[in-house]
């Protein structure tokens, strides 16, 4: 594996990024050449090794520049959600300790909140007017195009989505490394171990940049060589268009891009060919067991399932052999074991359900926030991402819901992941959550809010038919007591499901 400064010197021409459908092209020599100015335009500014850029923008080519400059100066650089408020970003970029804020021109209308909610950050617009003293793009030319001198491998310090509460910085100790070197090095072991990602590798990424996932695994490509082709904006039927027009190896997918494939017309989807594909990732959401299966009967068994975090404390894998041995497991750990405690921290025995934890020795914390670093960690180097599962006798893990959605009916523990599984297959629901409400004997009771796909009414006579669709296939305490309909859910862009945002109606 080679820093993409070196591909830049052998093959400069070659071409590193292409925007999906504008087809703009970055290649290495490009890359190499503005990430050097852009690290110098950060140093004249004042921004040294380990310390704090943030970025807000869309996907695009200006800001896979920003984010190599800042893998090579040494900074720690902190990707926003592009759709927050403006009090949402100003908290991160003030929370991250930035230095400096590069926005682009098409978020440009949040600047005034922002400068006043920042005052001592500096603030650059990319794609904004010539001349204008602002200006990242004219700033950033003016730079040598040569390497900093003090070149140090930066990383991200990217926020959780807040879908469990208010998003949180995860955090590591900076070090001086080679900038051949990739943080965390768990994507190393995923993208060239597992997934034989090469430089002769075509990765398509549908997801906003500025979440974890799509992020390293895109950067990781460039770093073997290949190609990443970035879609400005996920659409279904557009991917697979791009999947045969470019021979695309691997990408990255959540669930909810699965169903959105699935449901295109049969026609639509078998005219495309997607025979170049070697991989298919998926993380970041449970995937339904039924609509797995269908997307291993329609391109094959090449999906690999990874069970990570933005904390990148460890990983799973599960290869589509191991899923249709053990069908729902999130697989093995690659990097130390999974332990599964009970609420006093004792493990637990093989198949009964507890808290996950990694056991890797790898160590992170949130920023500014002791209190939610000390609860993520049985001890040293053995932490959790909150879930709760279980292990097989064969150490495969099994993920049962968030810690935080636990329903407690009448002292029995009910994990809705197993209920939103079933309805999501059922052909009628579009989307849906399930959480639990106050119910005044039992404590909780199970509930359901569904989106329906379009043209079906969502009258009492369609949640009895949900509600008996549940009770006819699952334990009568797992089955909704009451499912309400909404026309859309609340889910962020990289298709988490804000859950909390919905369960918070009802307690509150």
């Amino acid at each position: 594996m080679k820093h993409p400064s070196h591909t830049a010197k052998i093959a400069p021409e070659r071409i590193a990024y292409e925007m999906a459908s504008s087809g703009e092209t970055l290649t290495f020599g490009e890359l190499d050449s503005r990430s050097n100015q852009a690290a110098h335009g950060f140093r004249k500014l004042g921004v040294g090794p380990g310390e704090n850029i943030a970025l807000l923008f869309e996907n695009c080519l200006d800001f896979v520049v920003l984010t190599w400059a800042a893998q090579r100066s040494g900074l720690f650089y902190t990707a926003i959600s592009c759709h927050l408020t403006a009090d949402e970003i100003s908290y991160i970029v003030g929370d991250c300790a930035a230095k400096v804020l590069v926005v682009s021109s098409t978020f440009s209308e949040f600047l005034p909140a922002i400068q006043t909610a920042c005052p001592d950050v500096r603030i650059f617009v990319s794609g904004g007017a010539e001349g204008a003293e602002q200006d990242w793009n004219a700033f950033e030319r003016s730079m040598p195009t040569i390497p900093v001198a003090d070149e140090t491998v930066g990383a991200d310090l990217l926020y959780s989505s807040g879908t469990t509460g208010r998003p949180k910085g995860v955090v590591r100790e900076f070090t001086r490394q080679p900038i051949d070197t990739v943080i965390p090095p768990l994507m190393t072991v995923l993208c060239e171990t597992m997934a034989n990602m090469d430089d002769q590798s075509i990765y398509l990424s549908p997801a906003p940049l500025y979440h974890a996932a799509p992020l390293r695994t895109s950067m990781m490509a460039v770093m073997l060589g290949g190609k990443s082709i970035i879609m400005e904006q996920f659409d279904a039927g557009q991917m697979l268009q791009l999947i045969e027009k470019h021979r695309v190896t691997h990408t990255q997918v959540v669930p909810t891009m699965f169903v959105r494939m699935l449901r295109l017309p049969r026609a639509e989807r078998e005219a495309c060919d997607l025979s170049s594909l070697k991989v298919i990732f998926h993380a970041a959401a449970p995937c339904p067991q039924e609509i797995k299966r269908q997307m291993l009967d329609w391109v094959g068994p090449i999906l690999i399932e990874y069970y990570a975090g933005s904390e990148a404390n460890g990983v799973t894998v599960s290869t589509s052999e191991d899923w249709l041995k053990y069908p729902g497991t999130v697989g093995r750990s690659l990097i130390g074991e999974i332990l599964v405690v009970d609420k006093d921290g004792k493990p637990l025995p093989v198949g009964e359900i507890g808290d996950v934890y990694f056991d890797s020795g790898i160590d992170f914390s949130y920023r500014a926030d002791p209190e939610k670093t000390a609860k993520a960690y049985l001890r040293p180097g053995c932490s959790t991402l909150g879930d709760v599962g279980y292990v097989n006798a064969e150490g495969f893990l099994f993920l049962t819901d968030r810690a935080s959605y636990t329903i407690i009916s009448g002292g029995v523990n009910i994990y809705p992941q197993e209920t939103e599984d079933l309805l999501a297959c059922h052909p009628d629901v579009a989307d849906v959550a399930v959480f639990g409400v106050p119910n005044e004997e039992m404590g909780e009771e199970v509930k359901a809010v569904v989106q329906l796909v379009d043209g079906i009414d969502p009258g009492p006579a369609k949640a009895e038919e949900l509600m008996e669709f549940c009770r006819a296939r699952l334990s009568r305490i797992k089955a909704p007591k009451s499912i309400d309909f909404r026309e859309e859910l609340p889910r962020t862009p990289t298709g988490k499901l804000t859950k909390r945002k919905l369960k918070d109606e009802y307690w509150n």
